[in-house]
C-alpha cells in the first residue's frame, strides 16, 4: 500500500471503535504525521483515551499513560538512577514511561508545575536529560495531553512556555443523538464479542515516515505563505486590521504558531490528496492551532468573547491574497 491508503486504512480502523469524534480521529492523525503534540480538552467520558488507545493498537506502535496528580514527580515520568552494588555500573538509569512511541499524559493540569515541566524537553527536543546524561526519544514520538475543562479546583493551569509547545490545542463535545445510539450497539457487541488481536493487522511505523516525506514536499505557493504570516501578524497587531479586534487580543501567537500553521495546513492538504495548499486547509486548522496562543483581553473575558470568534474574526479581515 502507498503512505495515504496506509493512513486512510489506519483512520477507518480507529473511526471503527469511535463514533462521533471524526475529528478527533481526524486531528490526532494530523498531529502524528506532522509530528508534533496535542492538547486534548474535553468532559469526561468522550472517548479520548479509547482514541489513543485505538491508535496504538492499530499501529505498530507503543503506548504510555502518565496519570497526572498533585504527588507525581518528574523522575516518576522520565525515569531515574538505581542504586545496582552487584553491576560493574553501580547506578544504572531505568527508564520512565515517557520512552515509548505514543503518551497520553491524562489530566496534565492536575499536576504541580515542575512535574508539567519534566515533559517540555521530551516534547520540543525529543530527549530527556537525567544525572547530565542525555536520552533520546524514538524517532515516533507523539504527546497527547488532556485535561479537564470543568473541574478546576486543585489544578495548576499550564504555562504558556507549555502550551505553545503543543502543536495543536483540541476541544472536543458531545456526540450528536444518532452517534450515541451507534455508541451504545458498539458497546454491547463488544461485550458479546471479544476481539481478535491475531488477526488485526497493524499499520507499520514506516508508513508514517514515508507519509512525512511526502509530506514535506507539499507546494506552498508565496500567496500562500504571506497569507499565513498576514494571519500570524494580524494576532500581533490586531490595529493594523481592525480596531475592535484589538480591543480583544492582549497578545498574539509567537512564530511557532506561524511554523505550526504551515506545517499543519500542508499536513491538511495530503490528507485530501493534494500536492499543493489551498486557503482552506489553512482555515481548516487555524482554530486548532492558534486556539491557545492568543491571550484575550479583559475586555473580552467580560463580554464572553470566546478565542474561536476572534480566530473567526481575524479569517474575515485579513484578505485572502490571490
Amino acid at each position: 500500500m502507498s503512505p495515504f491508503e496506509s493512513i486512510s486504512t489506519l483512520k477507518l480502523k480507529m473511526a471503527a471503535s469511535i463514533i462521533g469524534q471524526e475529528h478527533l480521529i481526524d486531528r490526532i492523525i494530523l498531529v502524528l504525521l506532522a509530528n508534533g503534540n496535542m492538547l486534548l480538552e474535553g468532559l469526561p467520558g468522550l472517548a479520548k483515551t479509547r482514541a489513543i488507545n485505538a491508535l496504538s493498537k492499530n499501529l505498530d506502535c507503543g503506548l504510555s499513560r502518565i496519570q497526572f496528580t498533585p504527588d507525581l514527580l518528574p523522575s516518576d515520568i522520565t525515569g531515574t538512577e538505581i542504586y545496582i552494588p552487584n553491576e560493574k555500573e553501580k547506578f544504572v538509569f531505568q527508564k520512565g514511561p515517557i520512552f515509548n512511541n505514543l503518551i497520553l499524559a491524562d489530566e496534565i493540569n492536575r499536576a504541580p508545575a515542575k512535574v508539567q515541566s519534566a515533559l517540555l524537553e521530551a516534547m520540543e527536543e525529543r530527549q530527556v536529560t537525567v544525572a547530565g546524561t542525555t536520552y533520546k526519544m524514538d524517532e515516533l514520538f507523539m504527546v497527547m495531553a488532556t485535561q479537564n475543562p470543568i473541574e478546576q479546583e486543585g489544578t495548576y493551569p499550564l504555562p504558556e512556555a507549555q502550551m505553545d509547545r503543543f502543536l495543536v490545542h483540541t476541544i472536543i463535545s458531545y456526540p450528536d443523538d444518532d452517534a450515541e445510539l451507534e455508541i451504545m450497539r458498539l458497546n454491547k457487541q463488544e461485550a458479546l464479542v471479544k476481539p481478535n488481536v491475531a488477526s488485526n493487522e497493524v499499520i507499520p511505523k514506516t508508513s508514517v515516515f514515508e507519509a512525512r516525506k511526502e509530506i514535506a514536499q507539499i507546494k506552498v505557493s508565496e500567496d500562500i505563505e504571506k497569507y499565513v504570516v498576514s494571519l500570524i501578524s494580524a494576532t500581533r497587531y490586531p490595529e493594523k486590521y481592525d480596531t475592535s479586534l484589538s480591543e480583544l487580543i492582549s497578545f498574539g501567537s509567537s512564530p511557532r504558531g506561524t511554523i505550526a500553521l504551515d506545517r499543519c495546513s500542508r499536513v491538511n492538504a495530503w490528507m485530501n490528496n493534494r500536492d499543493y495548499v489551498m486557503p482552506d486547509d489553512v482555515h481548516q486548522v487555524i482554530k486548532d492551532v492558534l486556539r491557545h496562543r492568543i491571550a484575550l483581553s479583559y475586555k473580552a473575558r467580560a463580554e464572553g468573547v470566546s478565542v474561536d470568534e476572534v480566530i473567526d474574526k481575524i479569517i474575515e479581515v485579513v484578505a485572502v491574497i490571490a
